[in-house]
Order: structure tokens, then sequence, then C-alpha cells
């Protein structure tokens, strides 16, 4: 069975001690760390190691800023699932845009938190309402300006439809939806929102309400 690696960083040493035990209760997961910081992480995981997930912690005693430490976090490969009292709805955006898997609440219960942790460990985007709500009033989320039918196109693809299926489902050719895609990918990094990846996409779509957020009604 493939073992991903997950560290914790936050600040608070009784919740690194809760988590340090509820890692232990998934038998896929291998603790990498919990620690205070992303420096403290990185200085401890030499270049090469393999770090899946990390879970941080939005606000942090060290002065760091959350744009910084996920972007340190993913240059060295790992994804990041934000963990927060979900009381800060800069905080939320400024992470979402900075590329986390997704946002969730110290105060979800215990079996959200593993089923979150197991889903991120995959690489799986983790949406929330807590995220969604945040987003909805981001003053600078650039619209990409998509035409209604690269909308259309980005709401099946995205959502985990391969290109003959769209292809299907739109009545276009399979080169006409590949050629959409890729102008929907032009358009997100003009505006610096990149999707290079079908996660990416996946995300993007969640943003700006193309897909709707699971669970939110």
């Amino acid at each position: 069975m493939y073992r991903y690696r997950v560290a914790l960083i936050d600040d608070h040493e009784i919740v690194a001690r809760g988590f340090a035990e509820l890692f232990s209760t998934i038998p896929e997961i291998d603790v990498a760390g919990t620690v205070a910081t992303v420096s403290e992480l990185l200085e401890a995981t030499p270049y090469g190691t393999r770090i899946d997930l990390v879970i941080l912690d939005l606000r942090l005693s060290d002065g760091s800023t959350v744009t910084s430490n996920v972007d340190r976090l993913r240059a060295r490969g790992a994804a990041v699932l934000a963990f927060t009292g979900g009381d800060d709805a800069q905080l939320m955006r400024a992470a979402a845009r900075a590329g986390v898997l997704g946002v969730v609440r110290k105060s979800e219960p215990t079996a959200v938190l593993l089923d979150a942790i197991r889903r991120a460990a995959r690489g799986e985007t983790i949406a929330s309402t807590d995220w969604a709500a945040a987003l909805d009033g981001d003053p600078d989320l650039a619209d990409a300006g998509l035409s209604p039918r690269e909308r259309e196109v980005l709401s099946l693809y995205a959502a985990g439809a391969k290109a003959p299926l769209v292809a299907s489902r739109t009545a276009l050719s399979e080169a006409t939806v590949i050629d959409y895609i890729r102008r929907v990918r032009s358009k997100y990094e003009r505006v610096g929102r990149p999707a290079n990846t079908k996660i990416d996409l996946y995300k993007r779509a969640l943003e700006d309400g193309i897909l709707p957020v699971p669970g939110r009604s």
C-alpha cells in the first residue's frame, strides 16, 4: 500500500499533538513532521525527501504570510491544505490564490478532517462552503472573460469528463474541445490565475461559479 507523507504546521502544541494522534489512525499516512513554522519543516527535510501534503495553519506567530508559506511549500513539491479557525476571509482568499487544495476549519468533526486529509493527500481539491464564501467576496479575483461556450466546455471537462465525452455532449469535435480547453487555460493565465492542470481548472471553475461547491445549496 502506498503511504502518503503528511506534515502539520501549527504553532499550538496541543493541536500538533492531537493531529499526530489522528494521523496514527490512518493506515496510509506517515507523519513527516509536526512543527511550528514552514522554515522548521524545510530545514528538517533534505531536498529530494518527499512530502505529499502539508496541513498549514493560516495564522502563524512567526510573522510569515500565507502566500509566502504556500509558495515555499509548493516549491518543494508539497501540496497544501489550509487549516483555519475560519474567521478571516482575507486569509482564506490569499490561500486560495496561492494554490492550496482547499480550506478546512479546525472545528470540523474528526471524521470530516480525516476524510479531507485522505483526499488531499491523493491530490484532490477539497471544496468547502467557507472557501466558496471567501472567494465570492474576493475583489482581486480577476475575470478571465470566458465565453458561454468556453464556460460550458470547462464545466464538463473540469467536472471529470474526458475530451471525447465533452465533444459528444456539446456536439463539437474532439479537436475543437481540446482547442477550447487550451484557450481557457490561456485566458486564466493572462489574468494571473494559472490553470495548468485539471485540478487547477476545477478550482478555477469553483471560484467562478461555473461548478457548484460540493455540499453547498
